[in-house]
């Protein structure tokens, strides 16, 4: 009995395997006429060859017109310095404020009526500096502390820079989607020349605006005039333009 069985048994396998042996192979999905939707994306790097400095000035006095006065008179010397240190740089004042300062610990509350007098005035300005010539900015900043206080320093890329890479950014985003294109065409089993680029469309995400926020008026410590300060070390870096694409791709 039991080898009667073990015959039957193996019988059923060489049917079952003869059986898919003989079945038709699974057919390839017909993609004529198939629109894919491809992503691309490009990135170029590049040194930074610009830095915009914020240079600021702040004073106090009981005398608001005697603040404002010390404040004008020494961002003129700091603008003067920074002109004859870099006379490329471009220089664009702003932020000019002028706050009340009232005395501590006032008894509360007030007596109806009584208005806080000011015991001074807080007065002051900032200077925005854009220069591509880095290797002097540390003797720049270093010059302009003797009258002025350093608030703020970013690095970017100057604008004939940025358009030159965003050039290199295009180039290199067109050149991915053909690398996608042609590696979906050979999973599809078909040749790239049957693929049709129907719509193409770039979508640009670089980094080159970088939107800091606006330093805040701030309480600077009081500036002695001309005094020696040590050059300061700054270091550039670089930045990264990405880009991004999206391709319709028709095969006939």
């Amino acid at each position: 009995m039991k080898r009667h069985a073990m015959l039957m048994w193996l019988g059923a396998s060489l049917l079952c395997s003869a059986a898919l042996a003989q079945a038709p192979a699974p057919q390839p999905a017909q993609t004529s006429g198939t629109l894919v939707i491809v992503p691309a994306s490009g990135e170029v790097r590049h040194a930074n060859d610009e830095a915009v400095l914020t240079l600021m000035v702040e004073e106090q006095d009981k005398d608001k017109a005697a603040a404002a006065s010390r404040v004008n008179q020494k961002m003129k010397q700091g603008a003067d310095i920074v002109k004859r240190q870099d006379p490329a740089a471009i220089l664009q004042t702003r932020g000019y404020y002028t706050y009340p300062v009232y005395p501590e610990g006032q008894p509360q509350p007030r007596p109806a009526g009584a208005r806080l007098q000011p015991v001074g005035w807080r007065v002051g300005q900032y200077l925005d500096v854009t220069t591509t010539n880095l290797a002097g900015l540390p003797a720049t900043v270093a010059a302009s502390q003797k009258v002025l206080a350093l608030n703020g320093l970013r690095f970017g890329l100057s604008a004939a820079t940025a358009r030159k890479l965003d050039q290199e950014r295009i180039a290199a985003t067109y050149l991915n989607l053909n690398e996608r294109i042609a590696a979906i065409a050979r999973a599809m089993g078909r040749n790239q020349a049957d693929a049709t680029l129907d719509t193409l469309d770039f979508e640009g995400s670089g980094n080159y605006l970088q939107q800091d926020a606006a330093p805040k008026a701030m309480r600077a410590a009081a500036v002695q005039e001309m005094q020696a300060v040590e050059e300061p070390s700054f270091e550039p870096g670089e930045t990264t333009l990405q880009m991004r694409a999206v391709g319709k791709v028709r095969f006939r």
